[in-house]
């Protein structure tokens, strides 16, 4: 037994499925079905996207953007999840999205979906980086007599990210442990933020959560935009909260019985965050004093209502709370960007793929792949807050592509999937299986939310996203014909998989990986 309730025969099971994928069991096998769960869950982290993009429903179409808005935002993403759980149990390998991207299409959309993935990956963990150090800076800021300056913010995100890209050079065993404690706190912590908001409003006012009030145009969230718009752009608090889910993928060779717990997880995942999310952010609702005064505050309304409201030494736990589950929401953003590069790096995909792919022996990690992502996230900050584009900083032109591309990289395979399924190419459903008439309905709404997405993720004041995806397609297009069409051969297939055998044995010996 390797784990409770984990045979060898188990085991054995998971390495024939990733040896048939022609790949060696290099990462460690410690994930429970929990854990894998907890990873995409701490991604998702309610407590991050769900506080500090909060403004978009209350500056936007006010209460009705989290009594209906969020229920509808988290389906969207929900869609999505369904769709590529199906590919996931079929094929459940590290970098799961350009593997499926691959094998469902060809070499051209298993790039291009790896680059949509890993460029939003590395943005997405800059930016929630950033959303820690905001949320810290209006916590605890005052207090520590620290400043909101680009200097403190930079040395802020050096610090954290560093300490998150070290707990995951020292092994999956000591990452799970603080992502299950993760998962936990933001069980524990949407409900105390609840039971507060609960106890401190005056009334309970339930209308408000299904009331329309236009308030775009009041602070500098959204510009002015008619009724139908101000509801549809709060879609995006839920839509941009319920993303990072992949992770559950890109950690499934560290996964145990992984074709039945990764879509498990995946699905779950969202299910979880959606209901845990409404609980508390409808209870905020109700507990803001005026709904007029808490569009005006913008960015800052979860502060001025918690300074409104509820007494000193109730705030102050509460916000330790919350930091702390954001930064574990940053942790386990280095293991699934890390995952990414190893899995794209062992097919040759970046630059010093060689070195990139090297899983370290003795902590059974990918430590150059962990290093590489978190530094990268770090400078993509640092480079890009103190550039300006036409009055907008760069910074927030490229996060607002984040979200696009993440969810781009999920259509894609699931778009391919829907095409592929019946044929050589995907003749079989894994053992999480909905059946192809329900995965043939969630790729078909996936697309539709892809849409939806594409067309919220490009208004003002976000428009200049649209020429950076534009650029983006136009730029791997020219890369991919002129360059990477020759050299990058994509994952193995055919007979390059029984060719591998031994080297895919010398490559688990290499790591102390014993049972064969």
């Amino acid at each position: 037994m390797t784990a409770s309730g984990y045979t060898d025969k188990d085991k054995h099971e998971d390495i024939k499925v990733l040896h048939s994928m022609g790949y060696a069991q290099e990462l460690e096998r410690r994930l429970s079905r929990f854990s894998n769960f907890a990873v995409s869950f701490s991604i998702i982290c309610i407590l991050s996207g769900g506080i500090n993009s909060l403004a978009q429903a209350t500056s936007g179409a006010g209460g009705i953007g989290i009594g209906i808005g969020w229920l509808v935002g988290c389906f969207i993403s929900l869609t999505f999840a369904v769709a590529m759980s199906q590919i996931a149990s079929a094929y459940p390998t590290a970098g799961g999205l350009y593997h499926w991207g691959s094998i469902l299409g060809n070499r051209g959309t298993g790039w291009v979906t790896a680059w949509l993935n890993l460029l939003g990956l590395v943005t997405v963990l800059g930016a929630i980086n950033v959303g820690t150090w905001t949320f810290f800076v209006g916590a605890f800021g005052a207090a520590l007599g620290i400043e909101n300056t680009l200097v403190n913010q930079m040395i802020f995100l050096v610090i954290i990210t560093g300490g998150q890209a070290l707990i995951n050079h020292l092994g999956i065993k000591l990452t799970a442990r603080l992502t299950d404690f993760s998962g936990y706190l933001i069980f524990f912590g949407s409900i105390l933020i609840a039971v507060v908001c609960l106890a401190f409003a005056q009334t309970w006012d339930f209308g408000r959560l299904f009331t329309f009030t236009n308030y775009t145009g009041t602070a500098d969230v959204w510009p002015q935009v008619s009724n139908v718009w101000a509801f549809a752009l709060g879609l995006l608090l839920p839509i941009y909260t319920i993303t990072g889910y992949d992770a559950s993928a890109h950690t499934s060779e560290e996964t145990i019985k992984a074709a039945h717990s990764v879509p498990r997880a995946m699905v779950m995942s969202v299910v979880w965050s959606a209901l845990f999310g409404y609980l508390f952010l409808a209870a905020f609702v109700l507990m803001i004093p005026d709904m007029d005064e808490a569009a005006k505050q913008g960015w800052n309304v979860f502060f001025w209502a918690f300074d409104q409201r509820v007494s000193p030494g109730i705030k102050e736990f509460v916000y330790l709370v919350v930091f702390v589950a954001q930064l574990l929401c940053g942790l386990a953003t280095v293991t699934s960007v890390s995952r990414m590069i190893f899995a794209f790096s062992r097919d040759g995909g970046l630059p010093a793929s060689g070195a990139l792919s090297k899983v370290s022996p003795k902590f059974r990690t990918p430590v150059a792949a962990i290093w590489t992502g978190s530094i990268l996230s770090v400078l993509f900050v640092w480079g890009s807050s103190d550039v300006s584009v036409a009055g907008t900083s760069a910074y927030t032109i490229v996060v607002s592509c984040t979200v696009i591309f993440l969810f781009l990289s999920f259509t894609v395979p699931i778009i391919l999937g829907m095409m592929a399924w019946g044929t050589p190419k995907w003749d079989k459903m894994g053992p999480w299986n909905l059946g192809r008439g329900v995965f043939i309905l969630f790729a078909v709404l996936s697309l539709i939310s892809m849409i939806i997405i594409f067309l919220l993720g490009i208004q003002p004041p976000n428009d200049k996203a649209l020429y950076i995806t534009v650029g983006f397609f136009v730029l791997t297009a020219v890369i991919w014909f002129a360059f990477e069409r020759r050299r990058f051969q994509g994952p193995p297939l055919g007979d390059i998989i029984a060719a591998r055998q031994s080297a895919i044995k010398a490559a688990e010996a290499a790591v102390g990986e014993k049972l064969h």
